[in-house]
């Protein structure tokens, strides 16, 4: 079993920050991309920023300067920093790992955590 567990959300006013955690846990081999993707009221869930298992990121284009992604490979732990929130930015943030979980495996499998809420006052 490979479970995603996030933390860090709450409440927060415009202009402030957060810092969202996702551990990953269980039995696999390797974790290879690893990031954030979120869901506000009514929409779709879209990516906010992905890492690669080397720590190169990649950000939706409109989050850039605003929010930073980390990894603790030695922690199976990504991060993700937000600064300079806006109530935009409210939304249900999940985890998401692509991992192997055996040496042989020929292809990774999406994991997903539960999510985090995030919600930002103006």
């Amino acid at each position: 079993q490979v479970q995603l567990v996030e933390s860090g959300g709450g409440l927060v006013q415009s202009g402030g920050s957060l810092r969202l955690s996702c551990v990953a846990s269980g039995r696999f081999f390797r974790i290879q991309d690893m990031g954030w993707y979120r869901q506000a009221p009514g929409q779709e869930r879209e990516l906010v920023a992905i890492a690669t298992s080397a720590g190169v990121p990649n950000y939706a284009d409109s989050l850039k300067g605003r929010f930073t992604i980390s990894r603790d490979n030695a922690k199976n732990t990504v991060y993700l920093q937000m600064s300079s929130l806006k109530p935009e930015d409210t939304a249900a943030y999940y985890c998401n790992a692509r991992i192997l979980r055996y040496p042989w495996t020929g292809a990774a499998t999406d994991y997903w955590g539960k999510g985090t809420l995030v919600t930002v006052s103006s």
